[in-house]
This record gives structure tokens, sequence and C-alpha cells, in this order.
């Protein structure tokens, strides 16, 4: 791993200990709100999105046979990336949320402490690895000749 790669895999876990970090600012603070309000909506799902990312990349987008533009895959991958980021990210706050409500224990320290933990953890883990592709050869029934 190159030292480029552990700064883009250590990124998301490092916005959650910085948001964690700026509570201690006061409690109207523009800067407290951009970092927590930053990490909620980004960090957890883009670590789990880097998990996920060579899964994500075994097929390539597929778009309009009749007017396919040269960048059509790349854009249409970054956004799908980015709109994984975001969702994930909100899903796993409102599921983190909603466990620690129905147990008794919300507080907003503990579902940023959570997100970051479980961030963090996910940054450690090894990247899943692609399924090979499909057939594309049409397969014959036993005992066709061909």
């Amino acid at each position: 791993m190159t030292p480029q790669e552990l700064v883009v895999r250590m990124l998301p876990p490092f916005g959650g200990w910085l948001a964690l970090a700026a509570l201690a600012l006061p409690g109207g603070s523009p800067l407290r709100g951009a970092a927590v309000v930053l990490f909620l909506a980004a960090g957890p799902g883009a670590a789990a999105v880097r998990v996920c990312a060579p899964a994500l990349g075994a097929r390539p987008a597929e778009g309009p046979v009749e007017r396919r533009e040269a960048d059509f895959a790349r854009h249409s991958d970054l956004l799908e990336r980015l709109m994984l980021v975001l969702f994930l990210s909100i899903g796993v706050v409102m599921l983190v949320a909603t466990v620690l409500i129905a147990t008794h224990t919300f507080s907003a320290q503990r579902v940023l402490l959570t997100l970051t933990l479980l961030t963090t953890l996910a940054a450690f883990c090894p990247p899943l690895r692609a399924s090979p592709a499909p057939r594309t050869t049409p397969r014959t029934p036993k005992g066709s000749a061909q």
C-alpha cells in the first residue's frame, strides 16, 4: 500500500475524530456544525464504499447505444459512488440513532462516537474482491453438436 492510498483510506475516520474534537467548541460554532454535518453526510458511507469499490468497479456502466459519450462510464461511476456515499451515510446514521433510541442511550455524542468507531473499523477492512464477469458465450444443451 502506498502512502497516498493510506491517506485516502484514513480520511473518513480522521473526519470522524475531527468531528468528535469539534464537539469541544462552543455550541453555536459554525465550525463545529460543519465538521459534524460533513462527517455524518459522507464519512461512514465513504468508508463502506471503499470496502466495496472493487466489486462496484467490476462491471462498467452501460449508456444509451445510439449516443455513447466518451466519458460516460467515468462520469456515471463517479456519480454512482457519490450517491452511494451519501445514502449509505444517511442510512447508517439512522440505523445507529434508532438502535441508541431503542436502548434508551441516545445522545448526539454517542451517535458520533459509534459512527466514528464503525468508520475506523471499516477503514481497516480489506476491500472485497470482485466476482468474475458473467459468461457471454451461450451454453449449448448436452448432446448437441456445435
